[in-house]
């Protein structure tokens, strides 16, 4: 088991964003999260990532407690994450922008274009490797996102809505790309709302609803589960 998220609660105020939420990911498991918007499933990747104070509860990653680290501490010990708002450093070329992540364990400029130049070739954006970051289209934003989480050498790669803004033709290009992560010795934490991507790549999901977990199991078992699709999924599955 790499990661263990313990009964976490974050309070904003009087306001409970999370709310006792547990779950686990195994070594090369890749775990779904999903919920309605607001539902407080970036919050909880901002709880494991460092990003927010944990109020209660405790994340524990590869048997050591990392509540309340900082996230800089927290990406070095192997958990890597994307942002739902791809923000790429716009004014420097797409390889520049992944040699950035690879600092989180080189100091050295040669070894870190190298292994930003193999994250490109895995992420299928090498041949935009010299252009300007802001010059990518949508989708190769997205891509760029998950390059520089790579690029810090995540053993736990936390991906916030990779897929969002996609059309479905880039979702099916980069449904792949994800899945082969796994093969590298990486698992994933995804939060995605395009169901398809949800069960073609989890092995296991999460549903977040207004803050608590209120079920988790096999994309098949959360996908027919009365409370999922009363609280997310509505007619659009049980009608499918």
């Amino acid at each position: 088991m790499i990661l263990q998220v313990n009964n976490v609660t974050k309070h904003f105020g009087g306001i409970k964003a999370v709310n006792g939420v547990s779950f686990n990911v195994n070594d090369r498991e890749i775990v779904g999260i999903i919920g309605p918007n607001g539902a407080g499933k970036t919050t909880v990747f901002n709880l494991i990532s460092g990003a927010f104070p944990v109020t209660s509860g405790s994340v524990v990653f590869q048997g050591e407690e990392i509540t309340n680290q900082k996230a800089n501490l927290i990406c070095k010990k192997g958990i890597g994450r994307t942002f739902q708002i791809v923000k790429p450093f716009g004014s420097i070329s797409v390889l520049e922008n992944v040699m950035v992540g690879s600092y989180n364990w080189t100091s050295r400029p040669r070894e870190a274009r190298e292994y930003a130049l193999e994250i490109l070739e895995k992420v299928d954006l090498v041949h935009r490797k010299d252009d300007v970051a802001k010059s990518l289209t949508i989708a190769d934003k997205k891509r760029l996102e998950v390059a520089k989480a790579l690029a810090t050498k995540p053993k736990l790669l936390l991906l916030d809505e990779v897929m969002a803004g996609l059309n479905p033709s880039e979702v099916s290009e980069i449904i792949p790309v994800i899945g082969n992560l796994v093969n590298d010795g990486i698992s994933l934490v995804i939060i995605e709302h395009i169901m398809a991507v949800i069960m073609e790549l989890s092995h296991k999901v999460v549903v977040i609803h207004h803050g608590e977990k209120i079920t988790e199991g096999s994309p098949q078992e959360v996908t027919s589960d009365p409370k999922v699709i009363e609280a997310y999924l509505g007619e659009a599955v049980t009608s499918a």
